[in-house]
């Protein structure tokens, strides 16, 4: 936890992955943010992976450092009071995070009549308000078409959601860019974040929409890496590992510590090519090349190859599962300052990632772990609204809060 927020209101009501990322990293830079659900949990409140008691380890690492109200959204008074949340006043309040849909009780333009000044930062599917998810916005802009083996023409769908995950910090860097224009011209905003124009923007951004109206679809290539050297190589142990060579600095290196110089400068003579000067032409001319290197790195085990590596500047790492990488490798979990240890809501002791960026020469907060549902109810209530007991306690009675 940093301070860099500190003082700052979100209110958030949000499900899945984009819109509480994007409170969690607010969350996680000092900002007070404030969670609404369904009483009884939303749409993600279930969501797998779960701990051993049935509740979402998904949930429970999304929502880490926020507070919690359970309010009946399907209440004409539950929803005055969600509008009323997330509207309440406050210099530093006002900032609305949400992938409900632009049209109904919680559009802009219900928010704005009660603060004209609010910032609604609104993930959604298409831009067009049409339903999606990550996975099918992938289907739609080809990626699955351009992984997996090179001799199977079946779509390959990722399992790391990164539309969603770029969603979620994108909104939070537009919604921070937003107020600091609020706090110079007293000007709201409503920021709208499709997953559709983040995939097709960053598909933009690197060159691969530019690539098809040119050439065409990328083939599918297995695991080689498009444009330059790189790929996965079986180790005289058994044990797989990933080499990418890029500059020619890495590709130097690999070539030297490998013992292939003379081979490849063979090859060089022949197709009349310099490897260290191109990186497209290791790419264009990789099946000549990587024989070579498939049949040096097998003879070697990785004991064997990790130093040899490591001195000579070559870009390469082993394949491992999560499960061993949690255990075992220092570098991403055990000892990394970004993990602490927590309780959580679920009943399990385990340790819960903070954010990912470290203000250099400044202490890390604590963590905090995720709310259980409803457990700031009334202090929001009080805190906020400047509800006072009576009127919190008739809520729970009529069931518009919990």
């Amino acid at each position: 936890m940093y301070g860099l927020l500190k003082g700052f209101r979100v209110v958030e009501g949000a499900a899945f992955i984009a819109g509480p990322s994007c409170g969690l990293h607010m969350a996680q830079m000092g900002a007070e943010v404030i969670r609404f659900d369904q009483i009884g949990g939303g749409p993600d409140f279930r969501r797998w992976p779960l701990a051993p008691d049935g509740s979402s380890l998904y949930w429970e690492g999304l929502n880490k450092g926020k507070k919690s109200v359970a309010i009946n959204l399907s209440s004409p008074e539950g929803r005055e009071l969600a509008v009323s949340l997330a509207a309440a006043p406050g210099e530093n309040a006002g900032l609305f995070l949400t992938n409900y849909p632009v049209r109904g009780f919680l559009s802009h333009e219900a928010l704005k009549a009660l603060r004209p000044d609010i910032i609604t930062g609104r993930v959604m599917g298409w831009a067009d308000g049409s339903p999606a998810v990550d996975y099918t916005v992938n289907a739609a802009v080809g990626v699955p078409m351009m992984t997996g083996p090179a001799d199977d023409d079946r779509p390959v769908n990722h399992v790391l959601p990164a539309w969603d995950l770029l969603g979620g910090a994108y909104a939070a860097f537009v919604l921070v860019s937003a107020l600091l224009r609020r706090r110079a011209t007293g000007e709201g905003a409503e920021i709208r974040v499709p997953l559709s124009d983040l995939a097709a923007t960053s598909l933009g951004h690197l060159g691969q929409v530019a690539e098809v109206l040119t050439g065409g679809d990328r083939p599918r290539m297995g695991n080689d890496l498009f444009g330059a050297f790189g790929r996965d190589f079986l180790c005289a142990d058994g044990k797989r590992i990933i080499v990418v060579a890029i500059t020619p600095r890495q590709w130097k290196g690999l070539v030297e510590v490998l013992g292939l110089a003379e081979p490849v400068a063979a090859i060089e003579a022949e197709l009349g090519v310099r490897f260290a000067a191109d990186e497209g032409a290791r790419f264009r001319h990789r099946a000549r090349l990587f024989p070579l290197f498939e049949a040096a790195i097998a003879k070697r085990t990785v004991a064997d190859l990790q130093p040899a590596f490591d001195a000579g500047g070559v870009t390469w790492g082993g394949y491992q599962s999560l499960a061993d990488a949690v255990a075992h490798d220092e570098r991403l979990f055990v000892g990394n300052p970004q993990f602490q240890t927590l309780d959580h809501p679920s009943g399990l002791t385990y340790p819960a990632a903070g954010p990912a960026a470290t203000l250099a020469g400044e202490a890390r907060g604590d963590l905090r772990r995720a709310p259980r549902l409803g457990e700031h109810t009334d202090e929001v209530l009080a805190a906020v609204l400047n509800l006072d007991s009576g009127a919190i306690g008739a809520l729970h009675d009529k069931g518009i809060v919990a």
